[in-house]
């Protein structure tokens, strides 16, 4: 595969372009799966708390030979330790279920507006003090709508590096991701394919007739030419191998804006939404 792209945070710190999702992977195939993306070539590994599968994360890092130093971590905070010394706790569990003495990312999985009385602020500063002691690289939010992050910009003393959100052809979130790129904050993708339901599309199948390539290949391209982190999964080696080829080819814009048009806007949700999810796990 061609080499990554890295993407420059507000911190200063840069995290590849591509990452290697492992959400709904069961803890005991997640170090096989993990591996098997590393000798691949992927270099960033997206886990959370709440996938319970962390500790197999470590062990695909140490069954591939990629030194841990070369391995960008992302993992998020579970929804039920919101609470200050519930966080540090929750975190300090990250740390030894992962093997490592920092992560390069860390995230607030979800805001739950509508739990511990809407306060996710003080969650945030938690985060603001695993970035202060080293224990984590970098931390952002996942999920977070444009009133959280005036919030937290209003509220706060560290801008969160990254949003993580669904986003993909028929969710664009387009306000969302304008906000985040205009507040420097980098806009990481979940879900890029839709849960593969935009494979079949068939404007995004021309356009891979047009470029030759896959239509997995192809919308993956479209986040990469969007500058937006993406973070597909699949358990396939060579699935994994065809979503990280995307580097050496490009849309142009008229490609871009074909597949931006197929936006179905909420009815192209296909989580949770952020204003209304409450689920602690």
């Amino acid at each position: 595969m061609a080499e990554t792209p890295e993407i420059e945070l507000v911190d200063g710190n840069r995290i590849p372009q591509l990452g290697f999702g492992v959400f709904l992977v069961p803890p005991a195939e997640t170090g096989k799966a993990v591996a098997a993306a590393l000798e691949v070539g992927y270099r960033h590994i997206d886990t959370a708390q709440m996938y319970g599968n962390e500790a197999g994360v470590a062990e695909g890092i140490a069954a591939s030979g990629v030194p841990r130093s070369e391995v960008f971590i992302t993992s998020k905070l579970n929804n039920a330790f919101h609470e200050p010394d519930d966080a540090r706790e929750a975190f300090d569990r990250t740390l030894f279920a992962l093997d490592t003495d920092y992560i390069d990312l860390f995230l607030i999985h979800w805001p739950l507006p509508t739990r511990y009385g809407g306060d996710f602020v003080s969650t945030w500063k938690v985060l603001e003090e695993f970035a202060a002691d080293g224990r984590a690289r970098s931390i952002g939010v996942s999920n977070f709508l444009i009133d959280h992050l005036q919030r937290l910009e209003a509220e706060a003393d560290v801008k969160p590096a990254v949003n993580q959100i669904e986003h993909h052809p028929y969710l664009t979130n387009r306000e969302l991701a304008d906000h985040c790129q205009a507040n420097g904050i980098a806009v990481e993708s979940w879900s890029p394919l839709a849960k593969a339901e935009a494979l079949d599309d068939p404007v995004i199948a021309a356009i891979a007739e047009e470029v030759d390539r896959t239509p997995a290949q192809v919308i993956l391209r479209w986040h990469c030419e969007l500058g937006y982190i993406f973070i597909p999964k699949s358990v396939n080696p060579q699935r994994m191998a065809e979503n990280a080829d995307v580097f050496d080819f490009s849309l142009t814009s008229e490609q871009v804006e074909a597949i931006s048009a197929l936006d179905r806007g909420e009815e192209g949700r296909t989580g949770p939404h952020p204003a209304t999810f409450d689920w602690l796990g």
